[in-house]
C-alpha cells in the first residue's frame, strides 16, 4: 500500500498546531470577550486556559513521540482502553476539527464585505433569522475548493501554505500592535474589570478552550515526519503552539484596550479594528489587520483540514468508519478519498451561514474537552514515571472540566437544547457509521 509523504520538520509542526488554534475571533469577538471580563479579566482568563493546557500539551507531546500515528487520540486509547472507547475518542475528535473548516467558510465572507460592503447583498434566504448572502457562499465554496486541491496535491505544498500564513499574521501583528500601542494610553484600559474580578475571570474562561483548540493537530500529521526527523521533537511542536497562543491573545486584548477605551467599541463590526483605527488616526492600519485576519483565518481552516482528514483516514485505516476513507493517492500520497470527503462536507455546511454553525461549534469544543481527557487517561493507564503520571492526572482534570462548564446549567455559557441536539445528531451519525465499517485487518 502507498504510505502518507514524509516531508515535515518542526516548524511545519509548530504552524500546524498554532495555526490551527489562533483564527479570526481576536478580530470579530474582541467586544464579546471584554464585555465579558474587561481588559484585565480576558487577559487573565486567557492566560489561566492556555497555562492549565500545559500539561495537556505535555502529554500530548510524549505520547506523539511514542506513538507517531495519524489516528492520534485513537491510537492512544486503543493500546489501553476497549474499541469502543477509541472509536467514539476519534468520533467525538472529527467534530472538533470539522466543524472549524466551514465555520472559516464562512467566515472569509464576513471578513471580505467589511471591505467590499456590496458583498452583504443578493439575499438567498435566512438561517435562525440571519441571512445568507450569494457572496458569502460564493467565496466560502471558492476557498473550499483551493484548499482542497492544495491538500490533494500533497503534504508539503500545505505545510509550505501553513508556514507563510501564520508567519505572515505574526509580522502583521507586530505592525498593527506596535501601532496601536503608540497612539493608545494608559487611561483607556480602565476599568480594568467587567463585573466583580472572579465573575470577570470566569466569564471568559468558560470560552477560552474553543480558542486554543488545535494544538493538538500536530498528532494527525505526525506520521507524515520526515525521514530524519527525531520522534523527540514531536515533544515540543504543542508546546510551542499552546506558549505562541497564550501571548498573541494577550498581546491583542491588551493593545485594543490600550488603543482605544474598550467600552467604546463595545457592538463594533470588527472591534479590533476599530480600535486601533481610532488611535492610529489612519486607514492604513485596517487594511494591515484585515491582512492579518485573512492569513489568519486562511491557516486555521487550512491547519483543521489537515487534522480532520489526517483523522478520518486513521480510523478508516483501523477498520472504525468504512475502509474507503483510507485510500491514499499512489503519486501525491495523501489520503484524497477522506480530502474530498471533508471537502464536500465542509461545502454542503457552509450553506447554513454562521448562526446554524454556533451550535455545533459549542459541541466542537466540548468534543475537544472529550478528546484530551480520555488521551490523558491513556498516557496514565500507560503507568509512566511519577511526575509524568501526575501531569497526566491533572490534563485529564482539565479536560473533564470544560466538559462538565458546558453541560452543567450553573455555569454561564451552558448547553441549550440546540446544542445537545447537535450532539445528538452527532453521536447518531458516529452509531452509523461505526456499524458500515469493515472489520480491520490489524489495530
Amino acid at each position: 500500500m502507498t504510505g502518507l509523504a514524509r516531508r515535515l520538520r518542526l516548524v511545519d509542526y509548530f504552524t500546524l498546531g498554532f495555526g490551527s488554534m489562533v483564527g479570526v475571533g481576536w478580530l470579530v469577538l474582541m467586544d464579546d470577550w471584554l464585555s465579558r471580563g474587561g481588559p484585565a479579566g480576558a487577559t487573565l482568563a486567557f492566560a489561566i486556559g492556555g497555562v492549565a493546557l500545559l500539561p495537556v500539551g505535555y502529554v500530548y507531546g510524549r505520547l506523539i513521540s511514542l506513538r507517531p500515528d495519524a489516528a492520534g487520540e485513537v491510537a492512544y486509547t486503543a493500546a489501553v482502553f476497549p474499541r469502543a472507547a477509541s472509536y467514539w475518542t476519534g468520533w467525538m475528535m472529527l467534530l472538533a476539527y470539522a466543524i472549524v473548516c466551514p465555520w472559516e467558510a464562512v467566515a472569509i465572507g464576513r471578513v471580505a464585505a467589511f471591505i467590499f460592503p456590496a458583498l452583504d447583498s443578493g439575499e438567498l434566504y435566512r438561517v435562525a433569522g440571519s441571512p445568507v448572502y450569494m457572496a458569502h457562499v460564493t467565496l466560502g465554496l471558492a476557498l473550499t475548493a483551493t484548499l482542497a486541491l492544495l491538500n490533494y496535491r500533497g503534504i508539503r505544498q500545505s505545510a509550505t501554505f501553513q508556514n507563510v500564513t501564520t508567519f505572515g499574521l505574526l509580522l502583521l501583528f507586530a505592525v498593527f500592535g506596535a501601532a496601536g500601542v503608540a497612539g493608545g494610553s494608559a487611561r483607556n484600559i480602565a476599568p480594568l474589570w467587567s463585573h466583580t474580578p472572579g465573575v470577570s475571570v470566569l466569564l471568559v474562561l468558560q470560552i477560552v478552550p474553543y480558542f486554543f483548540t488545535g494544538f493538538e493537530s500536530t498528532a494527525k500529521a505526525s506520521e507524515e515526519a520526515h525521514a530524519e526527523f527525531p520522534a523527540r521533537h514531536h515533544f515540543y511542536a504543542p508546546l510551542m503552539a499552546i506558549a505562541a497562543a497564550i501571548v498573541f491573545y494577550c498581546g491583542v486584548i491588551g493593545v485594543v484596550a490600550w488603543a482605544q477605551p474598550w467600552k467604546s467599541v463595545a457592538g463594533a463590526n470588527f472591534p479590533t479594528a476599530v480600535a486601533i483605527e481610532r488611535a492610529v488616526g489612519s486607514r492604513w492600519v485596517v487594511n494591515v489587520i484585515l491582512a492579518a485576519a485573512l492569513l489568519s483565518l486562511l491557516k486555521v481552516f487550512n491547519g483543521n483540514f489537515v487534522a480532520a482528514t489526517r483523522l478520518l483516514f486513521a480510523m478508516a485505516r483501523r477498520g472504525l468508519v468504512h475502509g474507503a476513507f483510507a485510500a491514499v493517492h499512489p503519486r501525491f500520497q495523501t489520503p484524497f478519498t477522506a480530502i474530498v470527503v471533508i471537502g464536500g462536507v465542509t461545502a454542503l455546511a457552509s450553506f447554513f451561514g454562521s448562526q446554524l454553525l454556533v451550535f455545533i461549534t459549542e459541541v466542537g469544543s466540548f468534543a475537544a474537552g472529550f478528546g484530551w481527557m480520555m488521551a490523558c487517561a491513556a498516557y496514565y493507564a500507560m503507568r509512566p514515571a511519577g511526575m509524568d503520571r501526575a501531569l497526566a492526572v491533572a490534563g485529564a482534570l482539565v479536560g473533564a472540566s470544560l466538559m462538565i462548564m458546558k453541560i452543567t446549567p450553573a455555569v454561564p455559557g451552558h448547553f441549550t437544547r440546540w446544542e445537545f441536539l447537535a450532539l445528538g445528531v452527532w453521536l447518531a451519525l458516529g452509531a452509523a457509521m461505526h456499524r458500515g465499517a469493515e472489520p480491520p485487518e490489524a489495530a
